[in-house]
């Protein structure tokens, strides 16, 4: 006779024994078929990334002309809504504030339509075709052809691009002076409008609908409705668009602002958004070796943006407003810290 012990007590260490056992059989199986020794968390990302690269780089031609019309748009709808609305807010509230807001404001709007003009127009630069060129350094893996110092090759163009950065969609950061204050104001009015005189309707049935009758009133107060029906249906539309312009001017601040800062660390260290993934392996390499990596176009934050801005001889007027002068040098030949002072 065999003899059966229950126990209540031992079954949960008992089941969570079992559960442990297939999960290390899992883990066993997962890591035999997909383990990389190789495996790191930058591969991860670039797996992960890979289908939106893909979609880049076969789309971005048809999107692009896409994407400036809708820039071309939302910035064409948040000046139409700046006259529309905060013209007569401000004029009412302050005449010289108004003034004030204009000057600033139309001299955003130039610089802005300007240089997004400029660069949606002027070519990044390409090196010279048909010809030697002796200051190339290495050949191109994908065009086989010469290329010059800190030359990358752009998948998107399908070519090589002087001091090439990155491909970009979109190159417009606009940031409207009118909207923030009026949209508190009107979004979140001080009164709520009076609700004397409104008609009480207890039968909303559609089988035996409720009108009201407008017959005992003269033609001056018909016409006296009609006109508060028309203003409340205008002051509404107006909430519609503060929101949408405030929605709009929130996202493109908050996206392209860290875009901008990014880019600004970049221009203050001397290295394009490529040449700062270089530079990260060389300075670790080089630290390795127990020596220090030193960025050769890096002279430093004011002399970084001065060569940025292209305002070496020339003077700040050219960056308040706008002006067609070109960058320092030919794209070709690079002055770096080894060399003379750049003048």
């Amino acid at each position: 006779m065999v003899r059966i012990k229950w126990s209540l007590t031992k079954a949960p260490n008992i089941l969570k024994l079992n559960l442990k056992q297939k999960w290390w059989r899992l883990q066993i199986i997962t890591k035999s078929l997909f383990y990389n020794e190789f495996l790191n968390w930058s591969y991860v990302c670039d797996i992960l990334l890979e289908p939106m690269f893909w979609f880049v780089e076969n789309f971005t031609a048809c999107l692009g002309p896409v994407f400036v019309v809708m820039v071309s748009l939302l910035t064409a709808s948040i000046v139409y809504i700046a006259y529309y609305i905060g013209l007569p807010y401000w004029w009412e509230k302050s005449p010289l504030m108004t003034i004030i807001l204009l000057v600033i404001g139309n001299w955003l709007l130039v610089n802005v339509c300007f240089h997004y003009y400029m660069g949606v127009n002027v070519p990044a630069g390409y090196p010279p075709e048909g010809g030697l060129i002796p200051e190339a350094v290495s050949i191109c893996k994908k065009c086989i052809k010469p290329k010059p110092p800190r030359t990358h090759h752009c998948s998107v163009c399908n070519r090589c691009i002087l001091k090439m950065d990155h491909h970009c969609l979109l190159g417009i950061l606009f940031i409207m002076l009118f909207g923030v204050e009026i949209a508190y104001q009107e979004f979140f009015p001080a009164q709520e409008p009076e609700l004397d005189g409104h008609p009480v309707r207890i039968n909303n049935s559609e089988i035996i609908p409720m009108t009201e009758s407008l017959d005992h009133l003269s033609e001056e107060e018909l016409a006296e409705i009609a006109k508060k029906a028309a203003d409340t249906n205008i002051k509404e539309w107006k909430r519609r668009l503060i929101v949408f312009a405030a929605l709009i001017c929130v996202a493109t601040f908050a996206a392209l602002g860290a875009l901008t800062w990014w880019h600004a660390g970049l221009i203050t260290r001397g290295e394009t958004s490529i040449e700062a993934r270089i530079n990260s392996t060389e300075t670790q390499k080089y630290k390795i070796l127990g020596k220090i990596y030193q960025n050769p176009y890096n002279f430093g934050p004011r002399q970084n943006w001065k060569l940025f801005l292209g305002i070496i001889g020339r003077n700040w007027w050219y960056v308040l407003f706008p002006s067609t002068h070109g960058p320092y040098g030919d794209g070709l030949t690079w002055k770096t810290i080894h060399d003379t002072k750049i003048s």
